[in-house]
């Protein structure tokens, strides 16, 4: 059965994302990377937020098209919102999580689930969905934007180390 993992570049410094959403920063940092090139065909399905869907990104206006991986991957995305966008082949908007999260597995098969957007990994952590977390770290401090997790008040969450920068969630 498919596993839901959070993939994600981030600053040293802990940014997802710069002020606003925006992933300019991390053009100049795009390039063949082993650990990237092993698991985008190990992917099935995506599960993402609506503000990453069409969000300022390096590969921004390709969402449509299902083109993740700046066009190097390909396949079934689920959309979780309340505000869907225009159809998309292979985009699916649903606005309750566990329905997107049952949706995505379903399509991912035996593959992972890629959860895209900071938000929708912490509703998936909090509700006890998220399986594993692949962190990629980006040399660059950004000092501002979007936290990879950020959780005011929240507990510690608990991870397994399996290999580096990659944890299986307690």
């Amino acid at each position: 059965m498919a596993k839901l993992l959070y993939a994600f570049s981030t600053s040293l410094d802990g940014f997802i994302a710069g002020p606003g959403g925006d992933m300019s920063w991390l053009t100049p940092h795009l390039g063949p990377d082993p650990v990237v090139d092993e698991l985008i065909p190990r992917i099935g399905a995506l599960l993402v937020g609506r503000r990453t869907y069409g969000g300022d990104d390096p590969h921004r206006g390709t969402e449509g098209e299902g083109k993740a991986f700046g066009g190097g991957w390909a396949g079934p995305q689920f959309v979780l919102t309340h505000r869907p966008a225009a159809p998309a082949p292979d985009v699916t908007f649903v606005s309750d999580l566990r329905e997107a999260v049952g949706k995505a597995k379903e399509a991912a098969g035996d593959k992972y689930v890629n959860v895209l957007g900071a938000d929708i990994a912490r509703q998936c952590l909090e509700a006890g969905l998220l399986d594993e977390i692949l962190a990629l770290p980006v040399p660059v401090l950004l000092g501002d934007g979007v936290r990879m997790f950020d959780r005011p008040g929240g507990e510690p969450v608990e991870l397994e180390l399996l290999r580096p920068h990659w944890y299986r969630v307690r």
